[in-house]
Formats: structure tokens, C-alpha cells, sequence
């Protein structure tokens, strides 16, 4: 297995190396500590796994991502910053890791790296990473994990989300549904304060998709779906429907 630390920072380096020291048996360890270096590293080693820190002087593991033509390995961020970009790892559901890398979390990203769906569909959730992180107000996207990978839907063309026990099914502008393997949770916590609001227990909507609210507890949404809204969220509800 071949595995490549892009870090600009030498300690960090070592900590990573120790760390990777009882998987050395079977591993060819590269190291890059700049993003020039990474750039043309990368293409020419075709890792399986790649430890990538946020911020590499004056450029960034972005820069890096944009320039690498070939995105066929596992990803795994690093950052010393919390609140850095998290959300938009979050959004395109590429692992990260806090400095200093904690060596249990280290051991739990280096495991599902090993997993093949992890190389797949890489160019695709770094696209939707990027969108979160770009300031030149291009669309969002979020990675919607499935049991047969990822879909990338555009956050606009979310409609509703529906709850169904510890699986989620997503409703798209064009009529489509798509079934994801995380919880109604998670995709609150991750869609919150983008017009999206959770009405029901099973019922998170797209606001801007609102058509009405009606007296008797139901909103209908421009696909003329017929939604509750529970009664302890309903002053929020009607709030947030006013400011749009």
C-alpha cells in the first residue's frame, strides 16, 4: 500500500510516520512538504491513501486537489484548525482529521481509508467540496451516501427530506428519489440555515419550496405535497417563512 503525507510542518510529519509505523510492514510511505511538491508527487506515485494538510503556506491542500488530474486514492484532511472548512468536508463526506491527530481517530480514518467505496467516486466529492469552499457563488452540492456509493445532488434541488427509521429519502425538483443510508439527524444538522427546516419529526423541507400554511397544522409545497407541521415547531416555521 502506498501512502503520502502532504505537510508542511515537520513535527506533524513525524507524528503522522509514528503513527503509520505499525502498518510499515506492508506500506510505501512518500512525503511532500510543499504544494509544488505534492502536485507532481502525487501524479507520479498514484498513492492508495493521502494525509493532506488544509494549509501549506501560502497555498492550500485545495490548491493541491484542484491540480491533481488523477483523484483515485483515499483522502484523508488535516487540520489544526476547528472550525476551518469542516462543514465542507461534512458536505462531501471526505474524512478529516484534528491536530494533533488523536491516535484513535487516527486508526478509525486509516481503516475506512482502506475501503475501495472510499477511492471511488473521489474527482466527484472533491467537486462538492470545493463548492463549498469557492467564493465565487457557485451552486452547492452535497454527497449523499448509498449503499452502492455516493449521488451528488445540488442543494437547490432539494425539496424535502424524509425520514425512515435509520435511512433517509431525498426528494429532488425533477420528481426523484433518492434513499440514503444516514438519518433524518444528520442531514439536518448538515442542511440547517440553508432554508431548509425540520417540521416533523420524519419531515425536513426546503422552504423555498413552501406554497402555504394552513390553520388546521399542514404546509403544501409547490409539488402540492401535503406535509404536518408538528405543533411545537410551528411558530418557527411561520417565522422563518416570513423572512423569505
Amino acid at each position: 500500500m502506498k501512502i503520502a503525507i502532504v505537510d508542511d510542518e515537520q513535527h506533524c510529519i513525524n507524528h503522522l510516520a509514528n503513527l503509520l509505523k505499525p502498518h510499515s510492514a506492508d506500506m510505501q510511505l512518500f512525503i511532500f512538504e510543499n504544494a509544488d511538491d505534492a502536485i507532481i508527487g502525487l501524479e507520479k506515485t498514484r498513492p492508495d491513501i493521502v494525509f493532506l494538510d488544509v494549509q501549506l503556506h501560502d497555498k492550500t491542500g485545495f490548491d493541491v486537489l484542484s491540480s491533481v488530474s488523477k483523484r483515485d486514492f483515499s483522502l484523508i484532511f488535516t487540520t489544526a484548525y476547528e472550525t476551518y472548512a469542516i462543514e465542507a468536508f461534512k458536505f462531501s463526506a471526505i474524512d478529516y482529521l484534528l491536530k494533533p491527530v488523536d491516535k484513535d481517530d487516527f486508526e478509525m480514518a486509516l481503516q475506512k481509508a482502506t475501503d475501495k467505496i472510499e477511492q471511488t467516486q473521489l474527482h466527484d466529492r472533491v467537486k462538492v467540496l470545493l463548492s463549498h469552499i469557492s467564493t465565487n457563488n457557485s451552486p452547492k452540492r452535497i454527497s449523499v451516501p448509498s449503499n452502492d456509493g455516493y449521488v451528488f445532488l445540488l442543494m437547490e434541488d432539494i425539496v424535502r427530506c424524509q425520514a425512515d427509521v435509520n435511512y433517509t429519502h431525498i426528494f429532488t425538483t425533477d420528481g426523484k428519489k433518492y434513499t440514503a443510508s444516514k438519518t433524518l439527524k444528520h442531514f439536518e444538522k448538515l442542511l440547517e440555515g440553508d432554508h431548509f427546516f425540520r417540521i416533523h419529526n420524519s419531515h425536513l423541507i426546503n422552504l423555498l419550496y413552501v406554497n402555504s400554511y394552513h390553520k388546521d397544522g399542514f404546509t403544501i409545497l409547490k409539488d402540492g405535497m401535503k406535509l404536518e407541521v408538528s405543533t411545537r415547531r410551528k411558530e418557527a416555521f411561520i417565522k422563518l417563512c416570513g423572512k423569505l
